[in-house]
C-alpha cells in the first residue's frame, strides 16, 4: 500500500473538537490511482438507497453516504479499495467523534473534508524529494498540490508538472535522481545557482519529454552522463558555466532535435566525438545550430565531418582549448555559419583553408593566439563579415591584402603582429561602418593617409610599432583616437598626440555607465538597495553578460552602449517583465577576448523584485529568448544571488518540512536516516509495521517541530508568549494602546511612528485610494516589501468595530486568491491595517478603464474565477466559516499577475459550525450587490454573498455599475435574455471591448446561466461557491483558456512564459543569437 500525498484530508470534530489543518501535512490515502476532489453540495439518498451517480468529471461518487457510526475504517475497507465500501478519506485518522448522524452535520462534514488536489501523485512525491535537497526551498512551496496551489516556478499541463523555471533562487544543495519521477516534464531551468552542483543524476536521462535543460551558473561537477542521450526530444541543452570534467558522451549525438548545444566554460577533456560507425557522433546532430564548446580543455583534432553541407550550424565556438593539428579543409562547405571562433588554441597549426571565403554569412571571425601558418587567408567576397581577429599567429610575411577595402559590414579589424607590410589603403579609413583598427606589430610603411572622407563611427587606428614615416589626415581633421608610437614619425621628443604613448599624457577615458538623471538630491539607499538611473532605491537583479564576440571595441562611447539599453527596454515591455530602469557599466575585454558588462535591472513599481519576477527575467536571459544588437554578437548571462523578502528562521522550518513528510512518504528513507536494516523479504505482511511506523514518524517529526517552535518563542520571550494565548475577545477596544492588543498569527504589531514613516507622514504622494473606512496609502517597509496602509477616519465606531473584525478574520485565512494581513496599529488613538500591495488596482477600475489593465474574455474569466475561489475558501474551508457581506468588484483586487484577490473583510461576519447565518439589525454591504432575502430577514447566510457574486458576474460580462439611474444590471439582464439566439440576445449589454463575436466569446452562455442562477430570489435556489468555481472552469476551458484540466495550472496561467511565444527569429538581425522559445514551442531553423 502506497501513500498518496496529494490527498489532504480535513478532519473536523463535528462536537465542536479540534481536528486536523490544512499545515498538517498529508494523510495516507490507500487507493492511490483514486482522488479526493471538492464534492458539489448534493441531496444525500434516503438509507438503503446505493450511492448517487459518479462525479461527472472526475468518476467520483457525487455525493457520498452518511456513516451510521464513527468512522473507523476496517481493514476490510483498506484491503479492497475498489469494494462498494471503499471511501476517500479510509486511511485517515478522524479524531474525536461525529455528534450527529443527521444529514446536516455530515453534510457539513463532506463539505469541509474533501479538498481538490490537481497534482500527480508521482510529481508530487518527486518534488518534494528533490526539495528535501535543496536550500533554500522557494518560499510557497509548501503544501501538497504543486499544481492547484501555485508553487513558484511550477508550471502544469493539467494534473502533471510540465515546467521547473527557479532560476537565481540561491539554491544550494543538488539535484538528486527523483527528477526522473516528473515523467511529462519538458522544461527545467535552474540556472544562476551557483551553489547547486554535484553529479548529475543519470535518472535524467528517463525524462523522455525533455525539451528544455538550462543549467547555465550552476556548480554542478562530474562527467556528463551518457543517459544524456536519452532526451530524443530535448531543443535547449545549456550546461555551461559549470564543473563538468570528462569528455563529451558519444550518445549525445542521438540528440536530432537538438538546437542549442551549450558546453562552454567547463573543465571538459577529450575529442569530439563523431560517428564511427557503431557509435553516434557530434556529426549526427544535423539541426543543431550552435555548438558552443569554448573554454574547455578539450583536445585532439577538430573532425572534418562537422563541416559537411548536410550540417546548419551557425556557431561554431571552439576557442580556449586545447585542439591540435589544422583546420580542416572541409571548412567551406558549412555555408550556413554566421560566427567562427577557432582563437587561443596554441596547438592549432597549419593553413587556413583557402574555400574560407566560401562563407559568404560568416559575419564575425576569431582565429587569434593558435600557430596557423601559410598565407594570410583571403578574405575576398565576404560582405557580411563585421568582425576580424587574426593577430598573433605565424602567417607568410605578406603586403596589405586587397580585402581590405572589400568587406562593406567591417566594423573591427584586428591583425596585430603579423608581419604585414606595405602602404595601408585610404579606402580602408572610409569603410561605411568600420570602428577599430588595431593593426599594432606588422611592417606598414609611407605615408598614412586617412583621408577627408573617413567613415563617422571610426574611434581608434592603432599602428603603434610599424614603419609609418609620414601622415596626411586631409581637410576634416581626424580627433579620435590614432596610436602611433614606435614609427618613425614619432622621434624622441615628439610633442604630438599620436605620438603619446597611451596611459600617460594621454590615459584611457573612463569606460561607459549609464547617466544617472536626478532632478533633486539623490536619495540614501538602505542595504541591498541600488540607486536607479531614474534615482530611485531598490534592490536590483544583478549579473554580468558575457559578450563573446562583439564587433567594437571602444569602451567609451555611449555610441556602442546606448542601442543595448534601447534594445532592453523595448524588448523587455514586449516580454511583459517588470523592469523599470536599465543600468549597464563596466565594461571590460577578459583575457578570452570576451566583452563582460555589468548589468543592473531595476524593478518596476516597488522596491524588490518577486520570486515570479526573477523566474521569468531568468528564463529570458538563460535560454537566449532575449536578443541583442548585432554589434554585440552571441552572449552569455550569469546572474547573482537574489535575496528575496523571506526570513531566514522561515526557510529553515519550510526545509523541515520538507524533510519530515520524505520520512513519511518513503519509508526506504525512514529506514535508513533511523539505520534500520534493509527490508530482505516483499511480504505484505509488513505492510502495518511500515504504516505504523510512516504514521509515528510524522507524529514524532510534527510534534518535535512544535516543540522546537514553542521553546524557541517562549525563550526568547516568555511575556508575550503569554499575552498571545489569550483569546481574541479579551482585548478592550476602548483602550487605545498597543499593549491591549493580541500579537495574532501571520501579523505584526507597528507603531504608528513606523507606519508615517514608511509612508512619507501619511502624505498625499502616497496616498493610492479612500472609503468609508478611510484612507489607503503605499507604503515601503525596510525589507523592501511594498505594503498598503489602511488608515481609519478617527473617532469613527463603526470604524473600530470594522478594524477589530478585519483583523480578527485575516489573520485566521491564508489563501492565495484572498489579500494577506501584514500589520496592524493600535497607537495614539489611531487604528491602521497593513496589508500587502496589490499593484493593478480593483476590478471595478479595470473595467471602467481607469487602471490601465486591459481584460479580454479569457483574464476576465481567470479574475472570476479566482475571486470565486477564494469566496469558495472563506464559505468552505475557513474555521469557523466566514460570510464577507460586500462582495463587489471594488473589493477585488489584481496583483502583478492579474490574479484575484478578494478584500476588505471590515463587514464580516462569522458562521457557526451548525452553518446558520448571524441576524443583524443592520443592512450592510452596497447597494445593487445586496440578497433581496438580506434585506427582508436580516438572516445571514453564505448565500448572500453567492447573490453579490453574481452581480460582480454580470458587471464583469457588460462593464455596468450594478445599479446606475434607477437602471439594475440583474433586471436589465434577466429581461433581454433570448436563449434561441446567439450569445443569448445580450449584444447590447456586453461589454464592447470584449466584441460581439461568439467564436470570440465562447462559454458565454453557460457563463450567464451561472450568474442568473446566483442571483435567484431565493437562497435556497442558488449554487454554493464551491459548484460556482466547478462551473466556472468548465467555462474559462471552453473560452479556450486552462480550466480545471486544461493545458495550464490556473496558478500559472499569467505567468510571463504562457504567453504565446514570439518566434525568436523574427527580427532583422543578421545573426541568430537565440535558442529561445518557450516550454511548448518547437523551435524552427531560420
Amino acid at each position: 500500500m502506497t501513500a498518496n500525498p496529494r490527498t489532504r484530508i480535513l478532519t473536523p470534530n463535528l462536537a465542536g473538537g479540534g481536528g486536523d489543518d490544512l499545515a498538517g501535512g498529508p494523510t495516507p490515502n490507500p487507493n492511490p490511482n483514486r482522488r479526493c476532489c471538492r464534492l458539489p453540495r448534493c441531496h444525500l439518498p434516503p438509507p438503503g438507497r446505493p450511492l448517487a451517480p459518479r462525479h461527472p468529471r472526475r468518476g467520483l461518487p457525487a455525493c457520498l453516504p452518511p456513516p451510521a457510526a464513527p468512522l473507523a475504517p476496517s481493514h476490510a475497507a483498506r484491503s479492497h479499495p475498489d469494494s462498494a465500501t471503499w471511501q476517500p478519506w479510509e486511511g485517515a485518522r478522524w479524531e474525536g467523534h461525529v455528534g450527529s448522524s443527521s444529514n446536516k452535520d455530515w453534510d457539513h462534514a463532506v463539505k469541509a473534508s474533501a479538498i481538490l488536489a490537481d497534482t500527480d501523485s508521482g510529481d508530487y512525491t518527486g518534488l518534494t524529494a528533490i526539495a528535501a535537497n535543496w536550500n533554500p526551498n522557494p518560499s510557497n512551496w509548501i503544501g501538497n498540490d504543486p499544481c492547484g496551489d501555485g508553487w513558484v516556478g511550477i508550471t502544469c499541463t493539467g494534473n502533471r508538472v510540465t515546467s521547473i523555471r527557479l532560476s537565481s533562487f540561491g539554491l544550494s544543495g543538488y539535484l538528486s535522481g527523483d527528477i526522473q519521477s516528473l515523467s511529462e516534464l519538458v522544461y527545467l531551468d535552474l540556472s544562476y545557482n551557483k551553489e547547486l552542483g554535484g553529479s548529475l543524476p543519470a535518472s535524467i536521462g528517463s525524462l523522455s519529454n525533455l525539451q528544455n535543460l538550462i543549467l547555465v551558473g550552476c556548480g554542478f561537477s562530474g562527467e556528463l552522463p551518457k543517459e544524456l542521450g536519452q532526451l530524443t526530444n530535448i531543443i535547449f541543452l545549456s550546461l555551461n558555466s559549470n564543473k563538468f570534467s570528462g569528455s563529451i558522451p558519444a550518445s549525445l549525438g542521438n540528440l536530432a532535435k537538438l538546437y542549442w548545444f551549450d558546453l562552454a566554460d567547463n573543465k571538459l577533456t577529450g575529442g569530439l566525438p563523431v560517428f564511427d560507425g557503431t557509435n553516434p557522433g557530434l556529426d549526427n546532430l544535423t539541426n543543431t545550430k550552435h555548438f558552443h564548446f569554448g573554454m574547455n580543455q578539450l583536445s585532439g583534432t577538430i573532425p572534418s565531418q562537422i563541416f559537411s553541407s548536410h550540417m546548419k550550424l551557425i556557431h561554431l565556438l571552439l576557442d580556449n582549448n586545447n585542439f591540435s593539428g589544422s583546420i580542416p579543409s572541409t571548412l567551406g562547405l558549412l555555408s550556413t555559419l554566421e560566427v567562427l571562433r577557432f582563437d587561443n588554441n596554441p596547438l592549432l597549426s597549419g593553413p587556413v583553408p583557402s574555400n574560407i571565403n566560401n562563407l559568404t554569412k560568416l559575419a564575425e571571425l576569431h582565429l587569434q593566439n593558435d600557430k596557423l601558418t601559410g598565407p594570410l587567408p583571403d578574405l575576398t567576397g565576404m560582405s557580411a563579415l563585421s568582425f576580424v581577429d587574426m593577430s598573433n599567429n605565424s602567417f607568410n610575411a605578406s603586403d596589405a591584402p586587397s580585402w581590405f577595402t572589400t568587406l562593406p559590414s567591417l566594423t573591427s579589424l584586428f591583425l596585430e603582429n603579423l608581419d604585414i607590410s606595405g602602404q595601408l589603403p585610404q579606402a580602408l579609413f572610409s569603410l561605411p561602418a568600420v570602428q577599430t583598427l588595431r593593426l599594432r606589430g606588422n611592417r606598414f610603411n609611407g605615408t598614412l593617409n586617412i583621408g577627408s572622407d573617413f567613415s563617422a563611427p571610426l574611434q581608434l587606428i592603432d599602428l603603434q610599432d610599424n614603419n609609418i614615416s609620414s601622415i596626411t589626415i586631409g581637410g576634416s581633421q581626424y580627433n579620435k583616437t590614432l596610436i602611433l608610437v614606435g614609427n618613425p614619425i614619432c622621434v624622441p621628443g615628439s610633442s604630438e598626440k599620436y605620438c603619446m604613448a597611451p596611459g600617460k599624457s594621454n590615459p584611457t577615458a573612463a569606460t561607459y555607465s549609464t547617466p544617472r538623471n536626478c532632478s533633486t538630491l539623490p536619495p540614501t539607499c538602505l542595504t541591498d538597495q541600488l540607486l536607479s538611473p531614474t534615482c530611485i532605491c531598490a534592490v536590483p537583479y544583478i549579473g554580468t553578460l558575457f559578450f563573446r564576440s562583439p564587433s567594437f571595441s571602444d569602451l567609451t562611447s555611449s555610441s556602442n552602449f546606448k542601442p543595448l539599453e534601447e534594445d532592453m527596454k523595448v524588448k523587455f515591455t514586449l516580454f511583459n517583465l517588470p523592469v523599470d530602469t536599465i543600468s549597464i557599466h563596466d565594461p571590460f575585454f577578459d583575457q578570452n577576448n570576451n566583452l563582460q558588462l555589468s548589468l543592473d535591472l531595476f524593478p518596476s513599481g516597488k522596491v524588490q523584485f518577486t520570486e515570479q519576477d526573477i523566474s521569468a527575467l531568468g528564463f529570458v536571459l538563460s535560454n537566449q529568448t532575449y536578443k541583442p544588437p548585432p554589434s554585440f554578437g552571441p552572449y552569455y548571462f550569469i546572474a547573482q544571488h537574489y535575496t528575496f523578502a523571506n526570513g531566514k528562521i522561515f526557510d529553515q522550518l519550510r526545509k523541515l518540512y520538507f524533510r519530515q513528510h520524505r520520512l513519511v512518504s518513503d519509508p526506504e528513507h525512514f529506514s535508513r536516516v533511523l539505520d534500520l536494516p534493509p527490508s530482505k523479504s516483499k511480504s505484505t505482511n509488513r505492510l502495518p509495521l511500515i504504516i505504523g511506523v510512516s504514521a509515528g514518524g510524522a507524529v514524532l517529526a510534527v510534534v518535535l517541530l512544535a516543540l522546537v517552535i514553542v521553546f524557541t518563542k517562549r525563550k526568547r520571550n516568555p511575556k508575550k508568549n503569554e499575552e498571545r494565548s489569550q483569546s481574541f475577545v479579551s482585548w478592550d477596544m476602548k483602550s487605545t494602546s498597543a499593549s491591549t492588543v493580541p500579537q495574532l498569527h501571520g501579523a505584526r504589531t507597528f507603531t504608528f511612528d513606523e507606519l508615517s514613516k514608511i509612508t512619507n507622514n501619511f502624505s498625499e504622494a502616497n496616498d493610492i485610494g479612500n472609503g468609508g473606512y478611510g484612507k489607503v496609502y503605499r507604503g515601503t517597509l525596510p525589507s523592501g516589501q511594498l505594503v498598503a496602509v489602511k488608515r481609519s477616519q478617527q473617532g469613527s465606531l463603526q470604524g473600530s468595530l470594522e478594524f477589530r473584525t478585519e483583523i480578527e478574520l485575516l489573520s485566521r485565512v491564508h489563501h492565495k486568491n484572498v489579500v494577506s494581513l501584514v500589520g496592524f496599529c493600535l497607537d495614539q488613538d489611531e487604528q491602521i491595517l497593513v496589508y500587502e500591495y496589490v499593484p493593478n488596482g480593483t476590478l471595478k477600475e479595470s473595467l471602467t478603464g481607469k487602471s490601465g489593465v486591459r481584460l479580454d474574455w479569457r483574464r476576465r474569466l481567470r479574475v472570476v474565477l479566482g475571486a470565486a475561489k477564494g469566496i469558495s475558501y472563506l464559505h468552505e474551508l475557513a474555521d469557523p466559516p466566514i460570510v464577507h457581506r460586500d462582495i463587489k468588484s471594488s473589493n477585488v483586487l489584481l496583483d502583478e499577475r492579474l490574479n484575484a484577490k478578494v478584500a476588505d473583510f471590515g463587514l464580516s461576519k462569522l458562521l457557526g459550525h451548525d452553518g446558520r447565518g448571524q441576524v443583524t439589525t443592520q443592512v450592510k454591504g452596497t447597494m445593487g450587490y445586496l440578497d433581496p432575502e438580506y434585506y427582508m430577514t436580516q438572516q445571514l447566510t453564505e448565500k448572500s454573498d453567492v447573490y453579490s457574486f453574481g452581480v460582480l458576474m454580470l458587471e464583469v460580462v457588460t462593464a455596468k455599475k450594478p445599479l446606475e439611474r434607477g437602471r439594475y444590471i440583474v433586471r436589465e439582464v434577466k429581461a433581454a435574455v433570448d436563449r434561441s439566439k446567439d450569445l443569448y440576445g445580450l449584444h447590447d449589454l456586453l461589454d464592447p471591448a470584449l466584441g460581439a463575436s461568439p467564436s470570440a466569446l465562447g462559454g458565454l452562455e453557460q457563463y450567464v446561466d451561472l450568474a442568473l442562477r446566483c442571483v435567484e430570489e431565493a437562497g435556497a435556489d442558488r449554487p454554493f461557491m464551491g459548484e460556482a468555481v466547478a462551473e466556472i472552469e468548465r467555462v474559462l476551458k471552453m473560452a479556450g483558456g486552462p480550466g480545471a484540466s486544461g493545458a495550464e495550472s490556473a496558478s500559472d496561467t499569467m505567468s510571463y512564459a504562457s504567453r504565446t511565444p514570439r518566434h525568436p527569429y523574427g527580427g532583422d538581425s543578421p545573426f541568430d543569437y537565440s535558442g529561445g522559445g518557450m516550454p511548448s514551442s518547437r523551435v524552427e531553423p531560420k
